[in-house]
């Protein structure tokens, strides 16, 4: 397939098995950033496959019940993107090892030795589902994990992994503004299939995220749920996802740095079993790359019109 895919492919080993297992793959990586040719920026924090064994060795549930934390080959949804030269940044280290849309703070203090609950904040909604910094249960299967992590475990999970990755999104967000006066994060992220009571058709197969207005301009969020719509998908617009800690840490729209969540039902590129690349993962391909170019070419033709003012 495209470089992106290759490098995975050959990182992560037989996608045949569930997952791959290793222990000095990098944390992320990168394409297209020394040559920027447009403003949008692609990121993909959960498409992590390559599973450290101190996962393998500390897991309390069976290995395959670690599927439902992935965003199951979300990376390859951006490789027609890729190809076309926009930047963008893969995670390679699994959710179940560190979640990069939760906050530093969001530990669960049920799950880490020697740490207080008066050590960490509040705990949020999430956190007490289970689904903190690093997930501790799943909902229908229990505690994922036989003991406690330690906290120098987490500690080394966000200086290496965490951090690095947040501070290259704000790194390259900063140099596309400089270089076109704004710059677009998008976001993007898999789900499972939403299940509606009574009517299936009506089920979104497409979530954009803005955080209800706040990462980004109405233009955008209106923009994605157009291109989607026209191309068949059925779209909603921040429910049941609005956006998370992504969104909120790196979108600045009063300093022209938009930001917006893309979630794809899984089942639109994915097989039946919902783990393997299935016959609409080409389509989908072609439908996220050509909402970076109409993003790119809202933001450029936004700036043409300033300067023609």
């Amino acid at each position: 397939m495209l470089k992106i895919m290759k490098q995975n492919d050959e990182t992560n080993g037989n996608y045949g098995q569930l997952t791959g297992v290793a222990t000095d793959v990098k944390p992320f990586s990168d394409f297209n950033i020394d040559k920027l040719q447009y403003p949008v920026l692609l990121s993909v924090p959960h498409a992590g496959r390559v599973y450290p064994q101190a996962i393998m060795d500390n897991l309390a549930v069976p290995a395959k019940s670690l599927l439902r934390l992935e965003d199951r080959y979300a990376d390859r949804l951006i490789t027609g993107a890729v190809e076309a030269g926009f930047a963008a940044i893969v995670a390679h280290k699994p959710r179940a090892w560190i979640d990069l849309n939760r906050s530093c703070h969001e530990i669960d203090p049920e799950m880490v030795i020697g740490l207080s609950s008066k050590q960490v904040p509040k705990p949020s909604r999430k956190v007490r589902g289970g689904l903190g910094l690093v997930p501790r249960r799943l909902t229908g299967v229990g505690n994922l994990w036989h003991r406690k992590w330690s906290w120098e475990s987490l500690e080394r999970r966000i200086d290496t992994c965490h951090e690095p990755y947040h501070r290259h999104v704000s790194g390259i967000l900063q140099k596309i503004r400089l270089k076109f006066g704004c710059a677009m994060l998008l976001d993007v992220h898999s789900m499972p299939p939403l299940d509606h009571p009574d009517d299936q058709n009506s089920n979104p197969q497409i979530i954009i995220g803005d955080r209800f207005g706040r990462s980004a301009g109405s233009r955008f969020s209106e923009l994605a749920m157009g291109h989607f719509s026209r191309a068949g998908l059925r779209s909603t617009l921040n429910h049941p996802y609005a956006g998370g800690y992504i969104l909120e840490r790196h979108s600045a729209p009063d300093n022209n740095i938009h930001a917006i969540q893309l979630e794809i039902d899984r089942s639109c590129y994915l097989d039946g079993s919902l783990q393997e690349p299935g016959a609409g993962l080409s389509a989908m391909i072609g439908h996220v790359a050509v909402l970076a170019e109409k993003l790119a070419d809202q933001i450029n033709g936004q700036f043409l019109l300033a300067a023609a003012e």
